[in-house]
């Protein structure tokens, strides 16, 4: 094969796999290959090195593996697609939100001698746009171990990974994948809260760096969250009343079933 990594999908999550397996050099320019109908998202790809194509064919042919970073609407044109190959030794890699590796392979259907289509379903966070991605890694039941092997190296240059049993990516989902938005969430509520005490033109920096400096503490240092959380409670003092009042209003319970939500919906999706 021409390429280690075709990808089909040139959006801007593809995009930030490829530049980060550049950057890591985990695979050379000359490696990749992208396949999408638009010349504008194909040019930023070509601006990298990368070769590109507007036809799901020649990706699917020249590559040992082709990943797929598409929208789940358009899974179908793209599992037909793959359904004309008939090659055993490719690796399919999946990024498509709510398309379990069944549904997917239903969709590519039987390729008969070919064997079950070898398919490797991850779930991966947008913070891998900025390098610290974080993504769940998952084997469908067609492949073989060590198809996951290019997976964890993607996106690992991206962030971090685990592989895990596909029936764990729900939750993952709405833990991870969903993640990120819990943040800003949180990040909207502290800034309109920094705004009506006055704090103007310095609330946003101050919201910034205290939630990167929240998370490089968290990430490094040994304590658990909740014993982090205590050192920076003084009885009496500033950060208790502020705990004490999310207490009373259940916040921590409304989190953990807004998580919970998440990974329903996730199921849900998937059925």
């Amino acid at each position: 094969m021409a390429y280690k990594l075709g990808l089909i999908g040139a959006g801007n999550m593809a995009e930030a796999i490829a530049r980060a397996a550049i950057a890591q050099k985990t695979l050379a320019p000359s490696a990749i290959i992208a396949a999408d109908p638009s010349a504008d998202r194909l040019a930023n790809f070509s601006r990298l090195g990368i070769t590109t194509a507007t036809d799901n064919a020649a990706v699917i042919e020249e590559s040992q593996q082709v990943l797929i970073a598409v929208k789940p609407q358009v899974m179908a044109a793209i599992a037909a697609d793959l359904g004309k190959h008939g090659r055993a030794d490719l690796v399919v890699l999946s990024i498509m939100a709510g398309i379990t590796t069944e549904k997917l392979a239903a969709a590519i259907g039987d390729r008969g001698a070919a064997g079950p289509t070898r398919i490797v379903r991850i779930m991966p966070n947008t913070p891998l746009q900025v390098g610290y991605g974080m993504a769940g890694i998952a084997l469908g039941r067609g492949a073989q171990p060590g198809d996951e092997a290019l997976a964890l190296r993607l996106f690992q240059a991206a962030g971090r990974a685990v592989v895990v049993d596909e029936s764990q990516l729900d939750a993952i989902t709405a833990v991870s994948g969903s993640g990120p938005a819990y943040v800003f969430y949180l990040a909207e509520a502290m800034q309109r809260a920094a705004t009506e005490l006055g704090l103007g033109e310095h609330a946003g920096e101050l919201i910034r760096q205290t939630l990167l400096g929240a998370a490089h503490l968290l990430d490094e240092s040994d304590d658990s969250p909740a014993q982090l959380r205590e050192k920076v409670t003084s009885p009496g003092g500033t950060t208790e009343a502020a705990i004490k009042h999310l207490e009373a209003s259940h916040a921590g319970d409304t989190i953990v079933a807004a998580v919970k939500a998440a990974a329903d919906r996730s199921r849900e999706l998937g059925e």
